[in-house]
């Protein structure tokens, strides 16, 4: 079933009330503020009384339904554009109550121009079009090294214009920045400029609440349509990937958890390799963001428990404050791999922002980290072909999944919700145990500075308004990182088959080949370094880390190995039956010491 939903929202009531710049959403005649979303449901001949709501990312997403769950996937982020097979929502644009458009700074960093690049969009910001165009009113900033100082570009050598067949100072368009003599694509640009009419993109995650609920306990909608799956929902759990994690977290955090009539709307989450909150909230949010340089996501609260962030100077705040006092906190399996640690900052919510002492976990959440996985896992199989580097790196990508082991962790997630069975005991590095170190030898990293945002920016919630563009910055946040053995694999955590019975060393980190950012951190892309085969290649070579052949003898012993690691999986929960005979007859099959 595929359609649409809409919903009404009382800017007074305090269920919606947190929701950023509602206030100066339009209003209908009963004085409510609508909004208008897609969804799509997938449900069983005979449902097991389990909804499973699975949030998409950037709008993709359909839903499965599998082991008599009901699937559902809407719409929750306003700043799409819709398109068929899109999950989108329309929000209200938020205006002072005479008319006038609401205005604020906004930013955008532009790098790795093409030779002779004139126009470049201002691809992270879809919908933020410039109050003006006017120049003069604006900044376009130069940075020639990542070392070097800003320098401004004067006023008439740029222009919010395209140049791509005019030439400067082009056709006007908000939506593209053209550049007197061209873009150097050795150099860092950001532009700084005033927009206006902002979305109220937080109803995003009102519209979630109120889909979900209504599915879970209303028989009716307000016009009489009966709910398709009235009295069928016993239990409802969402789970989301990287950007549709972090919205669980904030959707958390925000006190959507709780619905309109004080009831519990989701008994368990599973955030997968998701370590920030979802900055949908404050005006002019990027709801698309990704860790990114000027980007919150990272600030304020990113921990279950109360930690007093004195870094920040940030009082004590966790996740889950919102819900615990009302009482309707889910149960959480939290799932992530390396790449979280190298680039989305996962230290911070383990030790926080000193990276002195291991941050507590309350009651209802499991942890479980994945060691030496890129962002959301590798290709998995087993093979000793080297793949290519992912787009835009020197490394080969890491081919170390992480689907068989989530797979198995979601199973123990229904069953910890429907049936009350624990889950496996947590599996993550902790600093206590020696288990979380300095940034290792030749790894990269994406760093996190303290930033200020201006004094109406709300930290705990990233709600609020941003007043200060760029945020200036003084000190970096210190992190920590997985400690690895002599391979450079890492030691703590749930390791895929993969990763128990290694074919070489499987890196959370890859590096950037070109452009500005060359030598830095390779967005979410993880790394991977081949064993050698044989001793002689290895010694050829110089490589330190034994080879196949040294590790596993033959075929069959590498074979005999992955099956051992299978069946331990399996006796520890961490892989289901059906996983574990495929990856053996995977192994069986290889090319690994096959001649």
């Amino acid at each position: 079933m595929t359609g649409h939903f809409s919903g009404e929202l009382d800017p007074k009531d305090p269920h919606s009330s947190v929701i950023t710049d509602i206030q100066f959403a339009a209003r209908n005649a009963r004085g409510m503020v609508e909004y208008i979303a897609t969804f799509s449901m997938a449900m069983p001949a005979q449902s097991n009384g389990v909804l499973w709501y699975s949030v998409p990312n950037r709008g993709n997403g359909t839903p499965s339904s599998t082991d008599g769950r009901i699937s559902v996937v809407s719409g929750w982020q306003g700043d799409l554009i819709p398109r068929a097979g899109l999950q989108t929502i329309t929000v209200p644009v938020a205006k002072y109550p005479n008319g006038s458009s609401i205005t604020g700074p906004v930013i955008a960093r532009l790098i790795n121009a093409a030779p002779g690049t004139t126009t470049m969009p201002l691809t992270a910001i879809t919908y933020q079009k410039p109050f003006t165009l006017d120049t003069t009113k604006a900044k376009l900033l130069r940075r020639t090294s990542q070392i070097a100082a800003q320098t401004p570009v004067n006023a008439t050598d740029w222009a919010f214009a395209d140049c791509k067949t005019t030439a400067f100072p082009g056709t006007p368009d908000p939506s593209k920045i053209c550049l007197k003599g061209g873009f150097d694509p050795a150099s860092e640009y950001v532009v700084v400029y005033t927009a206006k009419d902002p979305l109220v993109l937080g109803i995003g995650f009102a519209a979630t609440r109120d889909l979900n609920s209504f599915l879970r306990y209303a028989e009716k909608d307000d016009d009489g349509n009966p709910n398709p799956v009235a009295k069928q929902v016993k239990w409802a759990i969402s789970q989301g990937n990287s950007q549709s994690g972090n919205f669980i977290r904030t959707f958390i955090n925000l006190g959507f958890n709780q619905d309109e009539a004080g009831r519990i709307v989701f008994d368990g989450a599973n955030p997968h390799i998701a370590a920030r909150q979802m900055a949908l909230n404050y005006r002019f949010a990027v709801a698309g963001g990704n860790a990114q340089m000027y980007e919150p996501g990272s600030e304020g609260v990113v921990w279950w428990s109360g930690y007093e962030d004195t870094l920040r100077h940030l009082p004590k705040a966790g996740l889950f404050d919102r819900c615990r006092a009302t009482h309707t906190c889910p149960k959480i399996v939290e799932t992530f791999g390396s790449l979280e640690f190298y680039f989305l900052r996962e230290s911070l919510d383990l030790v926080g922002t000193d990276a002195k002492t291991d941050i507590p976990l309350p009651d209802n959440v499991r942890r479980y980290f994945f060691p030496g996985t890129t962002h959301g896992g590798g290709r998995g199989g087993f093979s000793t072909a080297t793949p290519a580097p992912p787009n835009g790196c020197v490394l080969p990508a890491n081919p170390n999944p992480e689907a068989d082991t989530l797979r198995a962790l979601q199973a123990a997630l229904v069953d910890w919700v429907t049936k009350g069975t624990e889950p496996p005991l947590n599996r993550y590095p902790q600093l206590a145990r020696g288990e979380l170190v300095p940034l290792p030898k030749e790894a990269a990293y994406n760093p996190l500075p303290v930033s200020d945002f201006g004094p109406e920016f709300i930290y705990k919630d990233l709600s609020g308004v941003i007043t200060k563009e760029p945020p200036p910055s003084h000190q970096m946040v210190p992190m920590l990182f997985p400690k690895v053995d002599a391979d450079g694999n890492e030691l703590t955590g749930v390791p895929s088959v993969l990763r128990s019975v290694p074919l070489g060393t499987y890196l959370g980190w890859n590096i950037t080949a070109d452009g500005f950012d060359k030598g830095r951190a390779c967005g979410l892309n993880g790394g991977y370094k081949p064993f050698a085969k044989t001793k002689a290649e290895r010694t050829a070579s110089g490589d330190p880390r034994p080879s196949l052949e040294e590790r596993y003898g033959t075929h069959q012993g590498y074979v005999d190995a992955v099956k051992k690691a299978a069946e331990q999986a399996v006796k520890e929960r961490f892989l289901l039956r059906e996983d574990a005979d495929k990856l053996i007859a995977q192994a069986a099959a290889s090319n690994v010491l096959n001649p």
